[in-house]
């Protein structure tokens, strides 16, 4: 079975709502107390304090009539933050984040509760010290003889509570099988482009409120900081956002259950999103696109209904080579979208079908290598594919020098772009 979280908002009563704002309070302070004396043994005496130590800490702490309160809340939150913090420090470590940061009341918070701090009765979630049960509009229902392993109660800076419950569902089965398979080049002003010849336009849902978002912002730099009146300006600004993100997140959903759907295999491009969104020219408009969160939804969705997802190296000239000859020119700016091919005459190459045409081909090469294929002594050139006769190298870091014809007169095994 696949572990799937559903994501339920819920309305909570003035009692529950009082008992959760203090359970995320107490959460945040042991998170940060925690983080704060990790933090110090290092940079001090350079020691690392675990897991163990820290929970031996909160003991402590429960025990200090200042930190009393501590008690008043379920102690499963407690000791789970503790196990995200050692969790990130893991990751830092390993050199797959950066440095754990302080949790700050503004971002709203959450609390994570086992089975020893829930019930689960008659399809209705029992929390600790909490006798009555969350009203949960449930947008859909859970798939039936499931229960939650874990719940997590979230609230967002906008004021929503939300609740998502991790499950084993049984109802995630691969797809059928198709004969269909895409090659997908990402972009700011189409959102993707596909081997097909389909562009799908980027809805670039920011720039639709963004002088909403403007107006609220501005009212609230005029409020006295501390104030209620600016506490409520401060609800405007996060509701705007979370319009944007949950419209954003809604269109990519849908656009990925689709490309699922249709192909078997799926290429894309390994982009460095991280680094590109350093350009400050650029920033907003790739944050905007969420390639990162579209490529992870496409991964994670591949794996669940059966899908192969073949990742191309982020240097590879997918939309300098032409997908008819396999020439690569040497300059190609943003703001030429079509060109015309020197070596062969095509005309009107547009930029953005062809790198999708030449990202599925390279996706082929990576697969075949991935599959065994041809041994590397046996292929007839070392580039192990071709995209309309062209050699392609799907692991190339320049274009300078790439081979527009097969070594020693050979002709390399033809994937087509057609394919």
């Amino acid at each position: 079975m696949t572990q799937r979280a559903y994501r339920y908002r819920f309305y909570p009563t003035t009692e529950q709502e009082s008992l959760l704002r203090r359970t995320l309070g107490c959460v945040r302070l042991v998170y940060n107390k925690a983080l704060g004396l990790r933090t110090q043994a290092w940079y001090g005496r350079q020691q690392r304090i675990d897991y163990k130590q820290s929970s031996n800490l909160l003991t402590q702490w429960k025990k200090q009539q200042e930190l009393d309160f501590l008690n008043e809340v379920s102690s499963v939150p407690l000791q789970q933050c503790l196990r995200h913090l050692q969790k990130a420090f893991t990751n830092f470590w390993a050199k797959r984040a950066k440095y754990p940061n302080f949790k700050k009341k503004r971002n709203g918070g959450s609390a994570e509760f086992t089975k020893s701090a829930f019930q689960w009765k008659d399809r209705q979630l029992y929390l600790a010290k909490n006798g009555e049960p969350l009203p949960i509009r449930w947008s859909r229902t859970l798939p039936k003889g499931v229960s939650p392993s874990t719940v997590t109660v979230r609230l967002d800076q906008s004021g929503r509570w939300f609740v998502s419950l991790l499950v084993d569902d049984p109802t995630i089965t691969p797809h059928p099988p198709t004969n269909k398979q895409v090659g997908i080049d990402v972009g700011v002003s189409s959102l993707i482009s596909t081997s097909d010849g389909e562009k799908i336009t980027n809805p670039k849902h920011f720039n639709r409120l963004h002088k909403k978002l403007r107006r609220v912002q501005r009212e609230l730099s005029r409020k006295t900081k501390g104030s209620n009146n600016r506490y409520k300006a401060s609800l405007k600004v996060a509701k705007v956002h979370a319009k944007i993100k949950d419209t954003r997140t809604d269109f990519l959903h849908k656009l990925t259950t689709r490309l699922v759907q249709e192909n078997s295999l799926i290429a894309i491009e390994d982009l460095g999103v991280r680094n590109m969104v350093k350009n400050r020219k650029l920033a907003r408009a790739i944050s905007d696109a969420a390639w990162g969160e579209f490529f992870r939804q496409l991964e994670y969705k591949c794996q669940w209904y059966g899908r192969e997802l073949v990742k191309i190296d982020r240097f590879f000239p997918s939309s300098k080579r032409c997908n008819n000859c396999g020439f690569v020119v040497e300059r190609l700016p943003l703001n030429i979208r079509s060109w015309d091919c020197p070596e062969c005459g095509t005309k009107g190459i547009d930029r953005d079908i062809n790198a999708g045409k030449n990202i599925l081909a390279a996706g082929l090469a990576v697969r075949q290598r991935g599959l065994g294929g041809f041994p590397h002594e046996r292929l007839p050139n070392p580039f192990g594919v071709s995209v309309c006769g062209a050699p392609i190298r799907p692991d190339n870091h320049g274009v300078k020098g790439q081979l527009r014809k097969t070594l020693r007169g050979e002709e390399a095994p033809n994937l087509s772009c057609e394919a």
